[in-house]
């Protein structure tokens, strides 16, 4: 199998909750990606940090995962976000991920302990043995409190089997280069960091995986498709009017600012679970100015 599975714009949709008892709405989670999908993303991601995947028990997991991808139906590809704590647990969710039929898997190493660069190694190994799809490193240090060098990466990539990509939302433009020139390019590298998109795709990123399609989804394409051109001028043009958006919901909090961003689109997908609140009020309003900025 190629190494470069994914390409463009993959969308991470939130996990919706239910007004009645918090639980998950599987059908509303539907629309979404139906919605997703049909606005141009070129991959779907669930389960990651923008869905919640942290505060769903076992069975939600389960039942999120498997909608999600019975859901796109095979119309683009699908990564689902496997991450738990224990290396047993990841293994389990991968399998699932697996015979559910997942295109790839993404894997955050999250621990209560500092990880060392050897338990980090065999965490990947262990993951990638169990499963006969595609491992994609997800590096975010400021969520999982693990900073893995472009060094370990690249390490990772050329020895362990199925791990063949790297998702880098360190925040660190100068990583994405080190990746790149370390593996002479051949290694597929998507941005996480939604500020960096710029540059990203300056340095050579494959795709951008990204919660922004969710509210603005002709501007994140519009932007992938000006840099793939080599129109740098209509690149930096788009990026540039959407930029403050994309620093609003990051610094905000993707579940909280996504969803409350939907609602104001009109699409009511539910509140964040606790211990997350929803955007308070002089949040919605600022919120509400940027989207009516950007899509009329």
């Amino acid at each position: 199998m190629s190494k470069t599975l994914f390409k463009g714009i993959i969308s991470y949709p939130i996990t919706p909750f239910n007004a009645e008892d918090g639980g998950v709405d599987i059908e509303t989670l539907g629309h979404l990606i139906d919605r997703l999908i049909k606005d141009g993303s070129h991959a779907i991601a669930p389960l990651g940090s923008t869905g919640e995947s942290a505060y769903l028990n076992d069975n939600e997991w389960h039942e999120v995962a498997e909608a999600s991808i019975d859901k796109v139906a095979g119309r683009v590809p699908v990564v689902v976000g496997i991450s738990d704590l224990t290396t047993r647990n990841a293994v389990h969710r991968a399998k699932f991920a697996e015979k559910a039929g997942a295109d790839a898997v993404m894997v955050l190493p999250i621990s209560y302990w500092k990880l060392s660069e050897r338990e980090i190694f065999q965490h990947y190994t262990a993951i990638s043995e169990a499963i006969g799809i595609p491992v994609m490193i997800y590096n975010n240090p400021a969520t999982s409190g693990i900073d893995m060098t472009p060094e370990l990466i690249v390490r990772m990539v050329k020895e362990i089997d199925n791990v063949t990509m790297v998702k880098e939302s360190s925040g660190d433009i100068q990583r994405m280069h080190r990746l790149f020139n370390l593996s002479d390019g051949e290694i597929p590298f998507y941005n996480g960091s939604n500020p960096l998109a710029l540059e990203a795709f300056a340095a050579g990123a494959t795709g951008w995986c990204t919660a922004a399609p969710n509210l603005i989804p002709a501007w994140t394409l519009r932007l992938y498709e000006a840099a793939i051109a080599g129109d740098l001028k209509q690149a930096r043009e788009v990026f540039y009017k959407q930029l403050p958006l994309l620093q609003f919901i990051l610094k905000g909090g993707l579940p909280t600012t996504i969803k409350a961003g939907l609602q104001l689109r009109g699409f009511e997908a539910g509140i964040p679970r606790q211990p997350l609140l929803p955007l308070d009020a002089a949040g919605q309003n600022e919120l509400a100015a940027m989207l009516k900025q950007l899509n009329g």
